[in-house]
């Protein structure tokens, strides 16, 4: 009799919900999209309820067909650094604040005076910013006390899920570890950055490893979502950790580049690797026993998807990639800037915004949409310089929706100098990662190796020399840029 694993991939513009059979097959697939609040600059909230309506949605569209007693278990992989406050039974006090919401810039600066900027780093492997939780947990008991005193506990974006589904208030090491309050080397919340903070520590989630069953459904849940409580509910983790089991990452040394909505070049590695120019965080891996070096950005896929309302009126992605390649490499030296929300890695500033820079008469559609491409990929190369102080990189696994084009593909491995061998299915790592997670909890699989039956790498992307030359000459242009627009950044958030 056939046997089914669900994952959900929760991220920021949709949720994704995959049935795979435990062989490694992927079934069926259904997405749903919800809607993201960006307002007053640098806030962005989601309603929870939208995702959960979303889970709800597409899980019942996937076991159509299907003995809903065959589901195994249900994991999940999610967006990061999100914040949601729920009461006793679980319900939202107020709309989530997403990983884009930079808000909390006070507190962050709080936290760096008080415990400093090396010793942050030093515990949880990350720089304080706005964007990670804690900070936006210390912005609400500041601008929203009613709601804080209200609070029950924080929990990241899948953990609302799972609480919807088993009445649990959990989390797992990687999404606690893109919290900002996490002690990275002993797995556990962080007393002295919580007692800075101000923060009571009962208001945090219970900490599990990603594999951790958590428990069986509710009937409730099990009704609204098609399936039965005989369904076990995995825990899961975040998208980066996911996505680098999915990407097929589960040694150490490996690393991967994921082009989504944001982007970030991660790996696996059997210890806490920080580097002194603070390029790189560390996560807890969902693979127990190890870490997830990362160098993320910000605004990836976003400003592929901005260029392409705002230029292009909403043209088809394949049609964009076509137009990509009738601009040359480089782009007739117009440059682009993509800091469209502030950026994290390599920069770490919230009041940056994005850029065309060189723009003359010539330029036209096609080059505006080329440069679009290449800043993100300069940018991500800034991040695979720290990666290389400390090995030799020549080859990486490419992930995420923004690497089916050929082109883009091509444009990445030129500008970063390496070969790129690219899974059959680009944009189902973090997908595949929460459904290994789900089997490997159930007992299902004997370990993490078994995502060899659900990946096949058959295609490779060589960087071109040619292009690389003209992206050599670019590339301090690049960073100069962002440089020279360092005082008017100041200036502009001062509007």
């Amino acid at each position: 009799m056939a046997k089914y694993l669900i994952s959900h991939d929760l991220g920021t513009s949709s949720n994704k919900a995959s049935l795979f059979s435990t062989e490694g097959e992927l079934i069926k697939s259904h997405t749903v999209p919800y809607e993201v609040h960006f307002f007053h600059k640098n806030y962005a909230e989601q309603d929870p309820e939208e995702w959960w309506q979303a889970v709800c949605q597409a899980t019942r569209e996937i076991v159509k067909g299907i003995d809903p007693s065959e589901v195994l278990a249900v994991s999940f992989s999610s967006q990061m650094q999100a914040c949601i406050v729920v009461d006793r039974e679980g319900k939202a006090l107020r709309p989530a604040m997403i990983w884009a919401d930079h808000r909390a810039e006070k507190q962050a600066e709080y936290l760096e005076e008080k415990i400093g900027f090396d010793r942050m780093y030093e515990i949880n492997g990350h720089r304080v910013s706005p964007s990670y939780s804690i900070e936006k947990l210390m912005w609400i008991k500041e601008h929203e006390p009613e709601i804080y005193g209200k609070t029950y506990k924080m929990l990241l974006a899948k953990d609302y899920i799972i609480c919807r589904l088993t009445g649990a208030f959990v989390t797992d090491y990687s999404e606690a570890s893109g919290t900002d309050v996490f002690d990275l080397r002993h797995l556990k919340w962080s007393e002295e950055i919580l007692e800075t903070a101000g923060i009571d520590p009962g208001k945090l989630p219970e900490l599990h490893a990603s594999t951790d069953v958590i428990g069986e459904m509710t009937a409730e849940a099990a009704a609204e979502l098609g399936l039965t409580t005989k369904t076990k509910v995995v825990c899961g983790g975040g998208d980066g950790p996911c996505s680098a089991l999915g990407a097929g990452c589960v040694e150490d040394g490996q690393l991967f580049l994921s082009f989504g909505t944001s982007a970030w070049i991660a790996g696996t590695s059997g210890r806490v690797e920080l580097d002194r120019e603070k390029t790189l965080i560390g996560f807890g891996h969902v693979v127990p026993g190890k870490y997830m070096p990362c160098g993320t950005m910000q605004a990836a896929g976003s400003s592929y998807s901005y260029i392409r309302h705002a230029l292009c009126d909403d043209m088809p992605y394949e049609k964009l990639n076509e137009l990509i390649e009738k601009s040359p490499a480089g782009a007739e030296n117009l440059i682009f800037l993509p800091y469209l929300l502030g950026e994290r890695r390599p920069r770490w500033n919230p009041n940056t915004s994005a850029a065309f820079l060189g723009i003359k008469p010539e330029h036209e559609k096609k080059d505006y949409v080329r440069a679009v491409i290449e800043g993100i990929a300069m940018n991500m190369e800034l991040i695979l310089k720290a990666y290389r102080k400390q090995a030799k990189i020549e080859t990486m696994n490419l992930t995420g929706g923004g690497a089916k084009g050929q082109i883009v593909a091509q444009i990445l491995a030129d500008v970063l100098g390496v070969r790129f061998q690219m899974p059959d299915c680009v944009e189902a790592a973090t997908a595949i990662g929460a459904a290994v997670i789900a089997g490997v909890g159930v007992g299902v699989f004997d370990g993490f190796e078994e995502i060899r039956r659900f990946l096949k790498f058959e295609k490779q992307v060589e960087p071109n020399k040619e292009n690389q030359q003209v992206y050599e000459k670019l590339k301090p242009v690049f960073d100069e840029a962002y440089t020279c627009m360092l005082p008017l950044y100041e200036q502009l958030s001062k509007l």
